[in-house]
C-alpha cells in the first residue's frame, strides 16, 4: 500500500446490541435516539452511522469518554464484533465477506493488537510471550526466536527476555505487548487504550517510543484513547465519538482551531494550545519579497516555540520555511496570540 491508498474504509457502520438488532437499524437511521432505543425497545445503540477513511501508514486516533463506542469500533476492524449493518474494507478487501478460515488468517497475519491490560501469559517468559503469535502462525522456533529478540531489543528490554511478567513493571509489561505485536510484522496495528493504565511519565515514554518506531515502520495504526493530549500528540487524524456517533473528525489542528460544537469546545478548553498548534495552521501567503531580517519558523514548529523566537525581535511577523529554508508562508505574532 502507498500512503495515498486508504488502508481501512468504514462506511455507514451500525452496531445495535439486543435480541433482534437488525429490526431497529432503519428506525435509528431515521432519527431514533440511543435513549429511546434503550428505554422503549431494550436494545443498546453501540455505533451509529460511522464512516471513516483511515489512510495507510498513518496513526488514526479514535477517542471519546467511557461508553462512547471507541472500543466497540476497533473490534469491528478485525471482526471480533460483528456489525449490525455497514461495510468495512481493508486494502480494498471486504472484511465482512471473509470466511471463518479467512478471518482467522487475517487476524493472525493482517492485524496485531495491543491491549490496555497487557494480556500477557503469566506462565511464559518475556521471550516466550513475544514468540507466541509467531508460534500460532507456524513459524519455526529458531526464526521466531530471532524475530522476538530483535523486537525485545528494539523496545528496550534486552536482558529481560527470561523474566516473567510478574517480575516486570507496568511499563515494561506494555513494552512486551508491543514487541509481541510488532514481531508478527502485520500492516495494521490495533491499540486499545494501550497506555491508559500506565503512570504519566511512563506513558509519555511509550508515546515517544511509538512515534520513533512509526517513523521507520510506517504501520497503519488505530489507537484508542480517552486522553486528548495523547490523541493530539500521536494522531495524524482524530475521530471523536459520543454515544456511538462521530461528533468531529479531522487533524488535531482542525479540532483545536475549529471545534464542531460545544461538546468539542469543552473537550479542548484545557489543552495547552501552544504545545499542539503548529505555525503551519496559521500561516498566510507571503505578500512581498521575503525580508532576511524576519524570524524564521520551521514547518511544524509549535506556537509556544514560535513565541520564544519572536522575543527580542521588533518584527510583527515571521516566515514559515520548509526543510530547505524556502518560505512557505508568513505568520504574525498577533495571529499566534489570538490562537493561544
Amino acid at each position: 500500500m502507498t500512503d495515498q491508498q486508504t488502508a481501512i474504509e468504514i462506511r455507514s457502520l451500525y452496531k445495535i446490541f439486543g435480541s433482534n438488532p437488525k429490526a431497529w437499524v432503519e428506525q435509528v437511521r431515521n432519527g431514533m435516539s440511543k435513549a429511546e432505543l434503550a428505554e422503549k425497545h431494550s436494545h443498546i445503540l453501540g455505533l451509529n452511522d460511522i464512516s471513516i477513511s483511515m489512510p495507510a501508514s498513518k496513526i488514526q486516533v479514535i477517542m471519546g469518554l467511557s461508553g462512547s463506542g471507541k472500543s466497540t469500533l476497533i473490534r469491528h476492524i478485525n471482526r471480533l464484533i460483528e456489525p449490525t449493518s455497514g461495510a468495512i474494507t481493508i486494502g480494498g478487501r471486504d472484511v465482512l465477506a471473509m470466511t471463518e478460515a479467512e478471518q482467522r488468517e487475517f487476524r493472525r497475519s493482517g492485524t496485531a493488537m495491543v491491549f490496555q491490560r497487557f494480556a500477557l501469559l503469566p506462565h511464559r517468559s518475556v521471550l516466550d510471550n513475544v514468540t507466541f503469535g509467531l508460534e500460532v502462525r507456524g513459524v519455526g522456533a529458531a526464526k521466531a526466536r530471532d524475530a522476538a529478540m530483535r523486537w525485545i531489543e528494539r523496545v528496550g528490554l534486552k536482558g529481560f527476555e527470561n523474566r516473567y511478567p510478574t517480575e516486570l513493571s507496568g511499563g515494561m509489561q506494555q513494552r512486551v505487548g508491543l514487541a509481541r505485536a510488532l514481531s508478527n510484522d502485520t500492516a495494521i496495528l490495533l491499540m486499545d487504550e494501550a497506555y491508559s493504565a500506565l503512570d504519566p511519565l511512563i506513558r509519555t515514554d511509550m508515546q515517544t517510543m511509538l512515534l520513533e518506531l512509526q517513523k521507520e515502520l510506517k504501520k497503519t495504526i488505530v489507537f484508542i484513547t480517552h486522553d486528548l493530549d495523547e490523541a493530539l500528540r500521536l494522531g495524524d487524524g482524530i475521530v471523536i465519538l459520543r454515544d456511538g456517533s462521530i461528533i468531529q473528525q479531522g487533524s488535531g489542528q482542525d479540532i483545536l482551531l475549529r471545534p464542531a460544537d460545544d461538546y468539542i469546545r469543552r473537550f479542548v478548553q484545557d489543552v495547552n494550545r501552544g504545545r499542539f498548534i503548529k505555525v503551519d495552521s496559521l500561516m498566510e501567503p507571503v505578500t512581498a519579497a521575503p525580508d532576511d531580517s524576519l524570524p524564521r519558523f520551521a514547518s511544524g514548529m509549535a506556537l509556544e516555540d514560535a513565541v520564544k523566537r519572536f522575543s527580542g525581535s521588533d518584527s510583527p511577523a515571521g516566515l514559515v520555511v520548509d526543510d530547505t529554508g524556502k518560505p512557505m508562508g508568513q505568520v504574525t505574532l498577533r495571529r499566534i496570540m489570538e490562537a493561544l
